[in-house]
């Protein structure tokens, strides 16, 4: 897929996660002001990185505000997931953060506007997580019903995000799970086992390729006019056991427990239209949103070398 050359000047709140890597990697020739926003360099890293913002944005507003000065939008990735290969378990005051640093981004925008410089677009990166059991396809209209703490939070984060009325534009952005960064091709490790179906199919989930994901992004970005609640993947579902046998992964299956989801399909009606009714900012999408498949899904993870070792 090609970069599209050009990106509105935009803050990147939460650059350095993981979502973050894969536009620092994809966005690297924008032709654009991008400001990539992180709360402490690493140890052993070179401060003062051309494009790099380092501020907390929960306890340094005023550098937040100072940040998104000027730019035409905020893309917020900012806040604690959990899983990974450590399996790791987000506590309550972690988890209540994606609510502190959405409602932080809109305060900041708020701010700017206040100030004369124009209000950024806000974008807010949700989950699919928030639809919990909701049967599928799910729309973005759908009741949600999370279950897991991650999408409780998520839903939480994005009822203040509503509430908050600071009259700005301001966008949910429900992301399905990404190749590469999710809890199967990247959680992977030895002695992984799968839930199995009495139909004899693994869970299947919505999915997106990680550069997909960027090349989607970048084009909402430079979109003039975006719904308030936008889901986030590529067309089809995706059985976790063809992801992991694509990409030459062994797993192990169990039986599905009652309380097992066999499918979460996000409906990507409302995405596919944007897309096409703007063809100004959907030119650099190739084939618009192609449907996922296991294959696809690995390559795009393997190119970034996301990946693990097996």
């Amino acid at each position: 897929m090609r970069f599209p050359p050009t990106l509105r000047p935009t803050l990147i709140l939460g650059a350095s996660g993981r979502i973050g890597g894969i536009l620092r990697h994809q966005w690297a020739s924008a032709a654009a002001d991008l400001r990539w926003q992180r709360r402490a360099w690493p140890e052993g890293a070179e401060a003062g990185a051309q494009g790099w913002h380092v501020l907390d944005p929960l306890a340094d507003p005023d550098a937040l505000a100072e940040a998104a000065r000027g730019a035409a939008a905020i893309l917020c990735l900012a806040g604690p997931v959990p899983g990974g290969a450590a399996g790791r378990e987000l506590s309550a005051r972690q988890l209540v953060q994606h609510r502190d640093l959405a409602l932080a981004a809109l305060e900041a925008a708020a701010h700017v506007r206040d100030a004369g410089a124009g209000a950024p677009r806000v974008l807010l990166a949700s989950s699919a997580a928030v639809y919990g059991t909701a049967s599928g396809p799910l729309q973005e209209d759908t009741p949600l019903a999370p279950v897991a703490p991650y999408g409780l939070a998520k839903a939480e984060m994005e009822q203040a995000a509503r509430a908050a009325e600071l009259g700005l534009g301001v966008t949910l952005l429900r992301i399905g799970n990404i190749a590469g960064i999710d809890a199967i091709l990247g959680g992977w490790q030895p002695g992984f086992c799968l839930d199995q179906f009495a139909d004899g199919q693994t869970p299947r989930r919505s999915y997106i390729g990680p550069r997909t994901l960027a090349d989607v992004l970048a084009t909402l970005i430079r979109c003039p006019d975006l719904p308030q609640v936008l889901n986030i993947a590529q067309p089809g579902l995706v059985a976790m056991g063809d992801l992991l046998q694509a990409a030459g992964l062994e797993f192990a299956r169990r039986p599905a427990p009652a309380q097992a989801i066999a499918e979460v399909q996000l409906d990507v009606t409302r995405l596919i239209g944007l897309l096409a009714a703007q063809p100004a900012c959907a030119a650099d999408l190739p084939a618009r949103l192609p449907v996922a498949t296991a294959a696809d899904l690995v390559a795009e993870a393997r190119a970034l070398d996301l990946l693990p070792d097996s």
